[in-house]
């Protein structure tokens, strides 16, 4: 035999009973022995206790509430049943709604509303619905019979949340379906005294009714229907990769229950744990899924944890001082005190030093807390044993749960690792002796960022979700997106790993979507936003965004972008950039960036400002960090003045050549910012910092090869004309070269604490006499390579290396985060 239970989500109208009424002939079909619980209508239950709190204040309004009531079930009514069985089925539901009016009308005229009373209103809205169901499925040749609860299952007087004596009970029930064979439409949710006062049976109640029904019967399963698929490892309102189980235990059920979890009351399930009963929780609108089964034992699973669950709001109750070191009884004081006022204590921690207690409550209970706490420790406070009561609001409770925790070595650390490289901050930790749960309370506006840390990192088999920031969609930034799109499926399917574009600007609009922006048309999304591009606004939303595992990314040349790092970092977001400027400003700001990241367990990554997609600032690193000693690092780190020196030859000219270079493609638009040597300065700082040198821009002698005539030229074509009249001077430095058997490099120069850079002469023997095309080359000298050099030589500019080495910087930061 099987109980079915469904709840007032699977009853909230005339379709959807419908799709119950399959249901249950689905089951008699495959089972043959069931019966069916039922709640009251959706929305009913909560109707009547507003149609009873307006009549016990004198209102009037109680009868527009009632006439809204009698209205739904009427109509529902009609639209279930044929229209010749009507009549009989809503003459005997007005029958009850005339008793429930004349009820509700006396509680108007005393204006008073005792819990009695309360309990007895309330249990129309499951008598109301069973009896029209039963109607309703009688009406379609299912066979059944309608039963009151209240006839059989007894309980106390403690009306709103009636204990149940269950030795009578069980003893009525085994009686009644001895000699009942038909399918029984049972009320949810109600009981009666043995004086055959009504009760209810409380929160969760007519899950209980089903527990109750099928422990007295001794049931295969107990069926709980609603309208999830089942019991979901998170929140799925929270988080969008959140899924159903196929098992839980009992205990894991109350654990994630206790924590906010949409399961079942904790309650219900005790008198199927008594009798070893599972429970399945259904799901109404999609029935041919399996659910999850809750009982004594689940099946294996690869998974650590089973579910993480959130209560959204509580207050932290702070009790310290130096009297509570070592006194007994304190802290049973305080619990007795809050058990006077029933308040409920959701979470306890306390230092091992005694020295402070903390609790959690619900905060509508803070300030009574806080008050029955001072007046219990009154003495102890004035004697300034025991400082003031501090209470702390704004706060959620996170709870990691799951009976594979037990004996599992890292769980903790993988919580705290989760939370910690996204920035939420830790306020309190709980777990209990049976290691079957680990609650921490975080700041409620990082709520639903921990529950989605936590999840990617317990249930996503090791795949992580990187949420991404683009700043800058030029030819840099257009191709990391074309890259992107490109490897998704690799990274997704071989490394686990899932890019979403969260927000995109180019330099007139913007556009998010917290679901991620298609990366095969991102170019017509942003250009059909209306939203224009702000940069503190583009900050300030992808911070109110609060994800977890963000990167923003800079593939601008701006310098404003760069002063926008230090708050970015500051809200734990790594950056990823090609963008130089804010790394080659005052050093005490590229020291402050380096420092902030660290602080917020953050990363800053800037390898592709220098070399691009070369190693050069990951090898640099790894040098000074595993303690060798630099001496020296020489280096062509222009792509644009490398290509020149290489193809200028006997023959041509010097202005023809930058020309030329030009019209590839290969300088600025004004060539001037390539021949004046600042942007190859930045690039040497940049690498001076990184080999813990404090120098700045202006401690770097440079040769500019810009002639002093044609660096005022007002336009570039007239910095051409000036050029061509100095086309004598760099044939000479070319010629001298060329009679020495030597090739002219503009080198970069680090040596000493002391950077330069110059146009020098370099014969066969140096690493850079060969260099061809546009390539860069370093050569790093340092303790251990004093004689070879380490020698790192490529394509140190152009779109698509650049992308490759800032998509490999992002990569890098999914395996920190990861």
């Amino acid at each position: 035999m099987k109980i079915l239970k469904f709840g007032g989500s699977s009853v909230g109208n005339a379709e959807r009973i419908k799709n119950v009424a399959k249901i249950i002939q689905d089951s008699l079909n495959e089972n043959k022995n069931i019966s069916v619980v039922f709640s009251a209508f959706q929305g009913v239950t909560d109707l009547l206790i507003k149609m009873s709190g307006f009549a016990a204040q004198g209102k009037l309004e109680y009868l527009d509430v009632f006439k809204e009531i009698e209205t739904r079930h009427i109509k529902t009514i009609q639209e279930l049943i044929q229209i010749k069985n009507q009549s009989g089925v809503i003459a005997a539901i007005k029958m009850s709604l005339n008793e429930l009016e004349d009820v509700t009308n006396g509680v108007y005229l005393v204006k008073e509303l005792s819990p009695r009373t309360l309990d007895f209103i309330m249990s129309f809205g499951e008598r109301l619905s069973s009896f029209t169901i039963n109607q309703a499925l009688n009406d379609v040749n299912i066979k059944s019979e309608y039963l009151d609860s209240r006839a059989l299952l007894k309980t106390d007087d403690n009306f709103g949340a009636a204990h149940v004596d269950f030795n009578l009970t069980n003893k009525n029930i085994k009686e009644y379906f001895k000699t009942h064979n038909k399918l029984q439409v049972i009320t949810g949710f109600i009981g009666s005294t043995k004086n055959n006062e009504t009760t209810t049976l409380g929160r969760g109640g007519s899950d209980y009714s089903a527990a109750i029904f099928g422990a007295a019967l001794n049931v295969e399963e107990i069926e709980i229907w609603t309208d999830v698929d089942g019991v979901m490892t998170a929140d799925p309102r929270k988080v969008k990769n959140a899924f159903p189980l196929a098992s839980v235990t009992y205990e894991e059920a109350m654990e994630l229950s206790h924590f906010g979890a949409k399961v079942i009351h904790p309650p219900t399930m005790h008198p199927a744990l008594s009798r070893k009963i599972p429970l399945r929780i259904k799901n109404t609108f999609n029935p041919s899924f399996p659910g999850t089964v809750i009982s004594a034992k689940s099946s294996v699973n690869h998974f650590q944890v089973k579910g993480i669950s959130s209560i959204d709001e509580i207050a932290l109750i702070r009790v310290q001082g130096s009297g509570m070191i070592g006194v007994a009884g304190i802290a049973k004081r305080i619990f007795a005190a809050l058990s006077q006022k029933k308040i409920n204590i959701i979470l306890i921690t306390q230092a091992s030093s005694e020295h402070s207690l903390c609790l959690a409550v619900m905060p509508k209970f803070a300030q009574a807390a806080k008050e029955e706490i001072e007046s219990e420790l009154r003495f102890e406070i004035r004697d300034s044993k025991v400082n003031e009561v501090i209470v702390e609001d704004s706060f959620s409770i996170i709870a990691v749960v799951g009976e594979r925790m037990r004996n599992t070595p890292g769980i903790a650390g993988k919580v705290f690792q989760a939370l910690g490289k996204n920035g939420i901050n830790i306020a309190a930790i709980a777990q209990g002796s049976s290691e079957l749960n680990i609650s921490t309370v975080v700041p409620r506006q990082h709520s639903a960022k921990a529950l989605n840390a936590l999840h990617d990192a317990f249930f996503l088999s090791g795949k992580k979700t990187l949420n991404l920031f683009l700043v800058g969609t030029g030819l840099i930034g257009k191709t990391l997106l074309k890259q992107i799109e490109y490897q998704a499926h690799t990274l997704a399917d071989e490394y686990l790993l899932n890019f979403k574009m969260i927000g995109l600007a180019n330099s007139r609009k913007m556009r998010f979507d917290p679901e991620g922006i298609a990366l095969d048309k991102w170019q017509q999304i942003v250009d059909s936003s209306s939203e224009k591009t702000d940069l503190d606004k583009f900050v300030k939303q992808m911070k109110a965004l609060n994800l977890p595992n963000c990167i923003f990314i800079d593939c601008t040349a701006s310098e404003v972008v760069g002063k926008k790092y230090i708050e970015i970092l500051e809200s734990n977001i790594s950056i990823v950039t090609p963008n130089k400027k804010a790394n080659a400003t005052k050093y005490e700001f590229f020291q402050k960036l380096k420092a902030t990241a660290q602080k917020h367990n953050v990363k800053f990554l800037y390898e592709t400002t220098v070399g691009a997609g070369l190693p050069i600032i990951g090898t640099l690193n790894d040098l000074v960090t595993s303690g060798d000693k630099l001496l020296k690092i020489e280096g062509i780190l222009s792509g644009t003045l490398s290509f020149i020196f290489n193809v200028y030859k006997k023959g041509a000219l010097f202005s023809q050549t930058l020309l030329e270079a030009k019209e590839k493609g290969y300088t600025e638009p004004d060539p001037r910012e390539d021949l004046n040597g600042f942007d190859v300065a930045r690039k040497l700082l940049v690498l001076a910092r990184v080999a813990g040198l404090a120098l700045e821009f202006k401690d770097i002698k440079i040769e500019n090869l810009v002639p002093v005539k044609a660096r005022k030229a007002k336009t570039v074509e007239e910095f051409f004309v000036k050029l061509k009249e100095c086309d004598d001077y760099f044939e000479a430095k070319r010629k001298h070269a060329e009679e020495n058997n030597k090739a002219l490099r503009y080198i970069a120069k680090l040596e000493n604490g002391k950077a330069e850079i110059s146009l020098q002469e370099v014969d066969e023997t140096h690493p850079f006499y060969s260099l061809t095309g546009s390539d860069n080359i370093f050569s790093f000298y340092t303790q251990r390579y004093r004689v070879n050099p380490i020698v790192i030589k490529g394509p140190g500019a152009g779109a698509e290396v650049t992308a490759s080495g800032v998509f490999a910087d992002i990569i890098r930061i999914s395996n920190y985060l990861s």
